[in-house]
């Protein structure tokens, strides 16, 4: 009573009679215990949407009964408001270009709909998870498809967290934007900035790198539904590409299209690169910030000590009073995952033979798991360090008085090399430059005061 026998091309099996994934998803929990990892739910989403428009493509060409066609729209539309999710059971590393999760798809929505019409489970002359749910299909094809989809609807929530993280140090840019401080180049001394335009310099590097993410996720517009399992479209009904391609657009809301060349499509995962590479690039400029929040807040009595980062936990289990800023510790490891993931996306990519790429799989889970570690830990860095920074103004203000860059300004005036000696002078007796320059007495008092102000040293406007 409690188990029902399926059949492949392999054989038989005996299944859990309470489950909805079948004989091949069965194998592939056999032949996969390999990470315990699930796909993500967009990627789970992404797929059941290509079965809804396949079936509704299938139905417009006469080729899928209208009743069969019902049944697996109303499948797909109760797993995509939430229902089943724990029948895609499939590991992420699994069988070569996905066919294992494809079946596990098309399992779940064929053993659902035998449900619906008040059949048995794996009672497949009814509704066939190959013949029907798979119609005019293959892995090779609903997979790449789902992929891009899948990117494109976790992406959305991330380049918004994104916005907010670049505005959050344009914010803090523009209250700050009094503060002079000494500008450092090599970590070495260089002439004054303010600590604003350090924050907005943040700010603007977070929104380009987010420009690019956005301009990149244009090349998952193309998709490989309806090449089938080389590209030629075998299987298929002539319509079925555009028609298919058009309802998912629909039910997606992105402009999808059909690859230009579908055996490109298969082949080459090029556009999914691109965006991966995105995600490393923006990650790379977060580890750059990182380290300079860690920097400029180091100390408090033997580092830089220039700003002050939200204290959030204890820093240390042996230290009384220690803070560490580990909301900063914190992205780099995020950051450093995602450059990893790309690693394995890269070596994916180029890992595709002859007519297909069966590494897609691994491609999917690196790019979704980056996506995902970014937009839940952005949210969290913005509130609880971003928006808590403070500035050390009195530590700006005595680190800039004593740096001897400032003899720069002088050059213009009595030269490179005489403005190098005052520099080196108020070094060697821990004056500031300006009492070394009125000391020395080349330049009026009158000229020295209009050669440090303000509006001279960060060349104001």
């Amino acid at each position: 009573m409690g188990v029902r026998i399926e059949f492949d091309p392999l054989g038989e099996k005996t299944i859990p009679n309470d489950v909805y994934f079948g004989i091949q998803t069965f194998r592939a929990i056999e032949n996969f215990p390999v990470s315990g990892l699930k796909a993500s739910p967009y990627f789970i989403k992404a797929y059941v949407l290509v079965k809804k428009a396949s079936a509704l493509a299938n139905l417009q060409v006469g080729w899928l009964d209208k009743k069969i066609c019902d049944i697996i729209v109303q499948a797909c539309d109760e797993i995509l408001a939430g229902k089943f999710t724990d029948q895609f059971v499939v590991d992420v590393f699994q069988a070569g270009a996905g066919t294992s999760f494809n079946m596990n798809t098309n399992e779940v929505l064929a053993n659902r709909g035998l449900e619906i019409l008040g059949k048995q489970k794996g009672d497949y002359k009814y509704v066939n998870p190959n013949d029907h749910v798979n119609m005019a299909q293959s892995t090779n094809d609903t997979y790449p498809t789902a992929l891009h989809v899948s990117l494109l609807m976790a992406l959305q929530t991330l380049l918004k967290e994104l916005d907010e993280l670049s505005e959050a140090f344009i914010d803090l840019g523009k209250k700050y934007s009094h503060v002079l401080k000494s500008g450092r180049t090599h970590l070495q001394d260089a002439v004054p900035i303010t600590i604003g335009q350090e924050f907005t310099a943040y700010g603007a590097a977070i929104a380009n790198a987010t420009a690019e993410l956005r301009r990149r996720q244009e090349n998952l517009y193309s998709v490989a539904l309806g090449g089938t399992a080389t590209g030629t479209g075998a299987n298929s009904h002539p319509k079925y590409k555009q028609l298919a391609v058009t309802e998912l657009a629909k039910l997606t809301g992105y402009p999808l299209k059909p690859a230009t060349d579908n055996f490109e499509a298969l082949q080459s995962h090029r556009r999914a690169q691109t965006v991966s590479s995105a995600l490393k690039e923006l990650s790379l400029e977060l580890i750059r910030i990182a380290n300079d929040l860690r920097l400029l807040a180091s100390g408090p009595t033997t580092g830089i000590n220039e700003i002050t980062l939200p204290a959030v936990q204890p820093g240390s289990s042996i230290m009384p009073g220690k803070v560490n800023p580990v909301m900063a510790e914190c992205l780099n490891m995020v950051a450093y995952q995602v450059v990893g993931c790309d690693e394995a996306v890269s070596l994916a990519v180029q890992a595709g033979q002859l007519e297909l790429n069966v590494m897609t799989p691994v491609i999917a889970y690196n790019m979704l798991f980056s996506i995902q570690i970014l937009t839940n830990y952005i949210p969290t860095f913005i509130e609880k360090c971003v928006k808590g920074i403070t500035v050390n103004e009195k530590r700006c203000e005595q680190y800039l008085e004593k740096n001897p860059s400032l003899a720069t300004f002088l050059a213009p005036k009595i030269g490179y090399m005489e403005a190098a000696k005052i520099a080196k002078q108020a070094q060697a007796e821990n004056r500031t430059v300006k009492e070394s320059a009125i000391e020395k007495g080349s330049l009026s008092k009158e000229e020295i005061e209009k050669i440090f102000s303000r509006k001279n040293l960060i060349n104001e406007q």
